[in-house]
């Protein structure tokens, strides 16, 4: 199909069936940023701008906002970089990067990737900062060099796609701070600061260039889009036209008179105050989830998910830790547990959503933290034991429900099963699940062992009897047959 550069045209694409199957993603954030690995520590990105909101850009918990933050004398990144670096120019970090990558292995990355049950993978090709991690033949105007010579982007789409997972990019596309140099503070100094000039012409043609020479399964790109409306239509028009069965987020809202305005310090100020006076009259943790754009494909919520089923596809997207990229202060009690994270997991694959969960690895060695791979392992083997119940699913008439002695439960269904997933350790006994609208079914078993299961319609739901049998995992999956 021949997609033409109109929202009534691009609206006819759907969501190909192997993204709404793989449920499951690695997110890789890594590049110069990785050498420090240091970011202040005032709790999720909600907390620092909640609480601290007149310098919480250069607060937050993403590492890899690292050379914004030095910008900003009075933040602890600043003094950081004093104390540990002598005030050194960011620059200065290529050269240890470039090193450390002489160590990298992407096969092994992509086997344990595999291994953790991933079914694509994202790589950052360009943060904020604007370093490229491969050879472009597109120069950066402002920063001399400002690429890697080592073509990491595609070592990588080689390496898993050898493992049969799908590839990704990711791109800043409303930031690069080698093109807007001015520190940033609050969150509207953050809104208003998509460079213009040469820099919509540069995002455009880098990211047709990826597409041309990686043709990326996910088109992945972030906070916002530089050029108009029309310009970025006629891109997603080209993307689909290119890549069969690819797939754009939703962080792609174009630039606008409004948007243009917040490059006013009066306006920003404006915006700053009804921003400061909203985040900390909430009280609660409510990640981020960005504004949808004229068209996508699917949804990003940021440490977040959604609470109901939502009909549009969506992907949370969240470190293992407050950070993104590596940060060398977090312990194995900063990192979420595994069963944290499958518990999350499978909520959100209840409602219709996948989880692009992040890696971050270090800067001077290429290495993944132990912390990190300890988690993908067990997140690994959780799928390995009740992956069918997850891949290739979709959301049931209702996400939730519960058993009779209080235990949460998530559905997910494909035809001729449901399956019920159980939330924490279960042991052997009278398992009662909750619900008048269960199917009748004609055979209830375990997924993790294949166990038949004896079961019978109660007054309240469905009864089933667990025999001799113990699960070690955060929780386990009954598939119910009809």
């Amino acid at each position: 199909m021949s997609f033409a550069p109109t929202l009534e045209s691009l609206a006819t694409h759907r969501v190909p069936e192997w993204y709404e199957d793989a449920k499951f993603g690695i997110f890789i954030h890594w590049g110069l940023f990785s050498i420090p690995g240091f970011a202040a520590r005032k709790g999720s990105i909600s907390d620092t701008f909640r609480d601290h909101y007149d310098i919480a850009v250069a607060l937050t918990p993403y590492t890899e906002w690292y050379w914004n933050a030095i910008k900003v004398p009075e933040s602890e990144s600043a003094q950081h970089h004093k104390d540990v670096f002598k005030s050194a120019p960011y620059q200065d970090f290529r050269a240890p990067f470039l090193k450390g990558l002489e160590q990298w292995d992407p096969g092994a990355w992509a086997d344990l990737f595999a291994a953790a049950g991933a079914r694509y993978v994202v790589l950052v090709t360009k943060h904020h900062d604007g370093f490229c991690l491969w050879p472009s033949a597109v120069p950066n105007p402002h920063e001399k060099d400002w690429a890697s010579p080592r073509d990491v982007v595609g070592e990588l789409a080689s390496a898993v796609r050898e493992r049969g997972l799908k590839f990704g990019v990711y791109y800043s596309g409303g930031i690069d701070w080698t093109f807007n140099r001015e520190p940033l503070r609050t969150l509207a100094d953050f809104m208003g600061s998509t460079p213009g000039g040469d820099y919509p012409a540069y995002a455009d043609a880098q990211t047709r260039e990826l597409i041309a020479r990686y043709r990326p399964s996910v088109l992945w790109n972030d906070i916002s889009w530089p050029a108009e409306k029309d310009r970025l239509l006629a891109l997603f028009a080209d993307y689909y036209n290119a890549i069969e069965e690819g797939v754009l987020n939703d962080r792609w809202m174009p630039s606008s008179f409004a948007s243009r305005l917040l490059r006013s310090k009066f306006m920003r100020r404006r915006l700053d105050k009804r921003l400061k006076a909203a985040m900390q009259k909430s009280r609660r943790n409510g990640g981020i989830v960005p504004p949808e754009p004229p068209h996508c494909d699917f949804r990003t919520p940021e440490y977040t998910t959604f609470k109901t089923i939502s009909e549009k596809k969506w992907e949370a997207t969240r470190g293992m830790s407050h950070s993104f990229g590596f940060n060398r202060r977090d312990t194995d009690a900063d990192y979420e547990s595994v069963e944290a994270l499958v518990t999350s997991f499978i909520d959100t694959v209840s409602k219709n959503g996948n989880l692009l969960l992040n890696v971050g690895p270090r800067g001077d060695d290429a290495q993944i933290p132990a912390e990190q791979v300890q988690r993908l392992k067990g997140f690994g083997a959780w799928l390995a034991a009740n992956g069918e119940a997850i891949y290739g699913t979709r959301p049931w008439s209702r996400a939730e429900g519960r058993t009779s002695d209080g235990r949460e439960v998530r559905f997910a269904a494909r035809p001729g099963a449901l399956y019920a997933h159980l939330l924490g350790a279960m042991e052997a006994g009278e398992l009662v699940i909750e619900g008048k609208d269960l199917p009748s079914p004609h055979g209830v078993t375990l997924v993790e062992s294949g166990q038949t299961c004896a079961y019978r319609r109660g007054d309240s739901g469905l009864v089933v009897q667990l025999s001799e049998w113990r699960s070690s995992h955060p929780a386990f999956a009954v598939r119910i047959s009809y």
